[in-house]
């Protein structure tokens, strides 16, 4: 299957889905997410073929998220269910994945962010792997916008070492490969230079099943004098400072010890504070919550909580004027709704997420786990 933005094929028992959308970093369009779906749905079921391997031919970008300005300009029309579609069918595919019964490979290179994280991270729980390269650049920067880490993301950050996973949510902080690697967000390393003659030795060489398939990619990783080492990270670094304020806590609490850690002279509390002060506090209350509460929920669970918080964030949230500030006007400043992150309160965050369905009329009520 060949369209204007992806390449599905088949080859040597695996099936490859290479991304091909470079001017626009490879962001998911409807298309492409029913493309994928479509391949995934026929390959689950194929006995012929034994793994899967999502990539980009392309240095740039493995994949920088959804369609946001289609999403912007669908909310600007009204077309709340075009919205609701959209979403629903990215999900609907980061379920596919995640509960995939074949190992499923992402090579992740350059920057990996929103749905590109949903299209790769369920890898791990495949049997797969998450292959990360030197210009892996991974975030999950929606709080910027007025939105909240989704696409089943939560529940992968809730299982990061400490408070990692709170702290990357309420900041949307850039991982390189090492920080990857060691947030637990990541299985290994490729040089990018390598990737095409993986690609290609995977297409011809004989394989008798998935699993070997896998040990052969992870061969392939090892290879590599000069290689990210995890526990040198900036993440690492950081690590004692990020369990110290984020462990627990919202918005406003996290936020005032990182200032009393400022006024110390400590400079990355300092950043950090500053950094926190620029997303949105609704947005940045939500991305807490929704990772506390994934740490105790289903992936078909926090599935169905991203729907319904995409739900109330387009209706009565910031995410409508995050996307004008930061992407279509990019001035930059972006007017919340609740403009500072001292006056949320539990009933603002409580509110977003309230479902618009009941159970048995949930579009995703068929996810199971």
């Amino acid at each position: 299957m060949t369209t204007e933005d992806i390449r599905i094929d088949t080859a040597n028992g695996i099936g490859f889905i290479a991304l091909d959308r470079p001017k626009a970093l490879n962001a998911l369009t409807a298309p492409m997410l029913r493309a994928i779906s479509e391949a995934l749905r026929a390959w689950r079921h194929d006995q012929a073929i034994r793994a899967v391997v999502v990539y980009s031919p392309h240095v740039r970008a493995f994949c920088a998220g959804g369609d946001i300005r289609f999403l912007y300009e669908s909310a600007k029309a009204g077309e709340r269910e075009a919205i609701d579609a959209f979403f629903t069918d990215e999900y609907k595919l980061n379920h596919a994945i995640f509960t995939f019964p074949k190992p499923y490979v992402a090579v992740v290179n350059g920057v990996v962010m929103g749905g590109g994280m949903g299209i790769s991270q369920g890898a791990h729980h495949t049997g797969g792997l998450r292959i990360v390269t030197q210009t892996t650049r991974m975030a999950m920067p929606e709080t910027r916008i007025g939105l909240f880490p989704d696409v089943g993301v939560s529940w992968f950050l809730a299982r990061t070492p400490g408070a990692i996973g709170r702290y990357l949510a309420a900041t949307g902080a850039s991982l390189a490969a090492a920080d990857a690697l060691y947030a637990r967000m990541a299985d290994a390393y490729l040089d990018d230079g390598a990737l095409p003659g993986l690609v290609e030795s995977l297409r011809h060489q004989r394989f008798l099943d998935g699993v070997e398939i896998i040990r052969f990619v992870q061969n392939e990783t090892t290879k590599y004098k000069v290689a990210p080492i995890p526990e040198r990270s900036e993440l690492a670094d950081a690590r004692t400072m990020i369990d110290k304020h984020f462990a627990a806590g919202n918005g406003a609490s996290i936020l005032a010890s990182l200032e009393r850690e400022a006024d110390t002279g400590n400079d990355w509390a300092k950043r950090t504070a500053a950094e926190l002060r620029e997303r949105s506090p609704l947005s940045v209350d939500v991305a807490l919550q929704q990772v506390d509460r994934a740490k105790f929920s289903t992936m078909a669970e926090t599935l169905r909580r991203d729907l319904d918080l995409t739900r109330t964030m387009f209706a009565r949230g910031d995410v409508l004027e995050g996307i004008r500030a930061r992407i279509v006007d990019k001035d930059n400043e972006p007017q919340w709704k609740i403009a500072r992150v001292e006056d949320v309160n539990a009933a603002d965050v409580d509110r977003m997420f309230e479902s618009a369905w009941t159970p048995a009329s949930h579009p995703l009520r068929l996810l199971k786990d």
